[in-house]
């Protein structure tokens, strides 16, 4: 028979399961202590602009000392940077997600209003990654990037894009076209919530939803 003590001793965890354990609960405390900090950045960002957010503003937001920040971040580009990357993931996420929801034979024409409109529900959606992301599409000087960071993003943006460009050649469009054509849908995603976000669509007394699925419907013509 086994005796108690015995039990107690098989039971008890290894070293190594402690050390593990350990691990896990730092990886966890570490990444819950670094979503706290761009939780912090984004609204400094988008209240007080890209020039008048500083590293001790997003600590003081964030409940820190401006040094604990560099244990996550090596600087205020940094930070913004990771902002900026996991908005663009959670763009592609989305736009992928409305291409696999579609029937393998499905039409080409039904997969690009898809996509076109994953893209533009996004951002419909989440007007302030969109006011963030402007700091990145506002033409050839990006702002408080490096080139580094500039292409690597310009690169994730570009991946979003992807399935609109690809549905495009499928519905016939020469690749050149089909880029044309891209260009053109996000263009018209950005002025209309551009202009839905800041009011002025009302000038117009028109529905942003509306708007765009009329694009869609001339494209597709």
């Amino acid at each position: 028979m086994t005796s108690s003590s015995e039990k107690e001793t098989a039971a008890a965890p290894t070293a190594a399961e402690l050390a593990r354990n350990r691990a896990l609960r730092e990886t966890a405390l570490s990444e819950a202590r670094r979503n706290l900090i761009l939780d912090a950045a984004r609204s400094a960002f988008l209240e007080l602009g890209l020039d008048g957010a500083s590293l001790r503003e997003i600590a003081k937001r964030a409940g820190y000392t401006p040094g604990a920040i560099y244990t996550y971040f090596a600087n205020l580009e940094d930070i913004y940077g990771a902002l900026l990357d996991e908005s663009l993931q959670r763009l592609q996420k989305a736009v992928n997600s409305a291409e696999h929801a579609m029937a393998a034979d499905s039409p080409p024409a039904a997969r690009l209003r898809a996509v076109a409109y994953a893209f533009y529900a996004y951002y419909r959606d989440h007007p302030k990654d969109l006011d963030l992301g402007f700091y990145l599409f506002n033409g050839a000087r990006p702002r408080g990037l490096t080139s580094e960071h500039n292409r690597r993003l310009n690169s994730q943006l570009m991946a979003a894009l992807e399935p609109i460009r690809r549905t495009l050649e499928e519905t016939g469009l020469a690749p050149d076209q089909a880029v044309l054509e891209t260009t053109g849908i996000f263009a018209h995603i950005v002025g209309t919530l551009m202009l839905a976000n800041t009011g002025r669509i009302r000038l117009f007394k028109q529905d942003p939803d509306t708007l765009f699925n009329r694009y869609l419907d001339t494209l597709l013509k």
